[in-house]
């Protein structure tokens, strides 16, 4: 597995995990991938800094420890943490869910105006159909971890 940092042409930054290179590239260029804020398709990798360990033979909090982290800002393990947390509720959710793919606009449409009857669902819509269900009321989140679409599934 590999983590990503990720953003939107809205410059919204979120982290992914992916098999490889390529399946996030080719996520990717099937629309997979979109922002966890706004809904948008527009994804691509942000610049990351890369992770290295402390030598071995380097004590933690000595003069080498990194500067102290902006005081706004959760420390990594706490984000880790928490993402870890919202993956697994969305998975236990997700078999509760039926999957509408591409009809996910009118579905959730359908179901707000009462023409058809409540139900939990989970599909895709464009950057433009998620806004258009937000200016009209409709209550719809996106899915803040990435699945992959039960036909496109091995």
């Amino acid at each position: 597995m590999i983590v990503f940092d990720l953003c939107c042409a809205e410059d919204h930054r979120f982290e992914a995990w992916f098999a490889s290179s390529e399946s996030f590239a080719d996520q990717q260029a099937r629309g997979f991938i979109a922002c966890p804020v706004c809904g948008d398709a527009d994804v691509r990798k942000a610049v990351m800094a890369p992770r290295v360990g402390a030598k071995s033979n380097q004590v933690p909090g000595v003069a080498s420890a990194p500067a102290a982290a902006d005081a706004s800002e959760p420390a990594p393990e706490v984000v880790r943490k928490v993402i870890a947390e919202i993956a697994a509720r969305q998975a236990e959710m997700l078999p509760r869910s039926r999957w509408v793919g591409r009809e996910f606009a009118n579905a959730a449409r359908a179901m707000h105006e009462g023409r058809a009857a409540e139900d939990l669902i989970h599909g895709q819509v464009s950057p433009q159909e998620a806004q258009a269900l937000r200016d009209d009321g409709i209550a719809a989140m996106p899915l803040l971890v990435p699945i992959v679409p039960p036909e496109a599934a091995n």
